[in-house]
């Protein structure tokens, strides 16, 4: 576990380096500049009627990530997407809001994050949906608050997906 979790922070790193290549790679090749209205623009849900699926176009903020709000079982909760994430990462405030309150016995995982090595609950969330998208049975971990600022949308989720990736500046997701 320690092994993967070293893993998953060197991929959140490499992810975000790759990302901000292609962008340049994208802007050098001609390609047209997204304008600040369209990097903060929240994310468009797109229906793509001929194959009858659902997609969701995110647009990278001003720092250069992506994110999203969605929801677990029905409440609101902020994301940053995280393809080298395994799980959805909360914090213990979002957690608590949605009705996750793990005991200090169920912090028995342990995770290496930018900040370090923490303690953190497994959990399953029993659905998600972001932006229309829905998936049930999503595994999950809460980590203290001080360990993690922002909640991650990671690959417990995005795996479930027909697919995602990054093109022309966007993170596109499709079920």
């Amino acid at each position: 576990m320690r092994s993967l979790m070293i893993l998953a922070a060197l991929l959140i790193g490499s992810g975000t380096y790759m990302a901000q290549m292609a962008d340049r790679m994208t802007a050098t090749a001609g390609a047209r500049a997204t304008t600040p209205a369209q990097r903060t623009a929240f994310a468009a849900i797109q229906d793509n009627n001929q194959a009858g699926r659902r997609s969701l176009s995110i647009a990278r903020d001003g720092g250069g990530h992506f994110r999203t709000d969605g929801r677990i079982d029905g409440q609101r909760v902020g994301f940053m997407v995280d393809t080298g994430a395994s799980v959805i990462a909360l914090n213990e405030t979002s957690a608590a809001r949605i009705g996750v309150r793990p005991s200090q016995n169920d912090y028995n995982a342990t995770v290496t994050t930018a900040n370090g090595k923490v303690k953190a609950a497994r959990v399953q969330l029993a659905m998600v949906d972001v932006g229309g998208l829905v998936v049930r049975d999503v595994d999950a971990m809460v980590l203290p608050d001080e360990a993690l600022s922002e909640n991650l949308l990671g690959l417990s989720f995005l795996s479930k997906l027909k697919r995602f990736e990054y093109a022309s500046g966007k993170m596109m997701l499709e079920q």
